[in-house]
């Protein structure tokens, strides 16, 4: 490997990183709905897992950024960066991963001002992590070079299998109310709405 491959290598690997990372942010997020614990891991623990895979998913894709624009095969200019469509190479799906980055950034920064937006809006927010994650499966697959190689199809379509299978089961244990069946009252004869586990956990977790 000669010097001026290092750029594309780093791109190439953090790309795949990121994707990686992003999805082990939807199956933690997944696993904290659907209160499945892995080992002892569970509820604000998982919680943490779910937000850390974020971060460490969005560093992840500020370095493949960074380093396509010292790869000398391609012209990237910064502003390529946050506008989608302006890289020359395949610009539609480089373009989707720019916008997938950019909804990804927008779910995590919602955790920070989940009291100021509310919890309601903050979980509307949180919708759109499906949109960043099919985004940045279809950018990785539509213009990735390693594409069609069998190690790239068997990684992507774990990830795609596993959310599936996730959400799938999310959709299956979503919890519902009996029929006829009515809240507890509080003292003083008012009845209090129930929460989830998962939502009374990023309840209690600081901003």
């Amino acid at each position: 490997m000669t010097p001026e491959m290092l750029p594309w290598v780093i791109a190439r690997s953090t790309g795949f990183a990121a994707f990686g990372l992003l999805t082990l942010a939807m199956i933690a997020g997944l696993l904290v709905r659907t209160r499945t614990p892995v080992g002892s891991v569970k509820g604000s623990g998982m919680v943490d897992l779910h937000r850390h895979f974020s971060l460490l998913a969005l560093v992840a894709i500020a370095v493949h950024g960074t380093a396509l624009l010292f790869d000398g095969t391609i012209d990237v200019s910064p502003l390529a960066l946050v506008v989608p469509g302006l890289v020359p190479y395949r610009p539609l799906w480089t373009g989707l991963g720019v916008l997938a980055a950019e909804v990804a950034l927008l779910v995590h920064l919602s955790f920070r001002f989940r009291k100021r937006i509310g919890v309601p809006m903050w979980r509307r927010i949180h919708w759109l992590t499906y949109a960043a994650f099919t985004g940045a499966a279809v950018h990785g697959i539509a213009s990735g070079t390693d594409t069609g190689t069998t190690w790239a199809t068997a990684f992507y379509g774990a990830a795609i299998a596993a959310v599936a299978a996730l959400t799938g089961w999310r959709a299956a244990t979503a919890r519902r109310p009996a029929p006829g069946r009515r809240a507890r009252p509080a003292a003083g004869g008012h009845n209090r709405p129930m929460r989830d586990g998962a939502e009374e956990t990023t309840q209690r977790l600081p901003a």
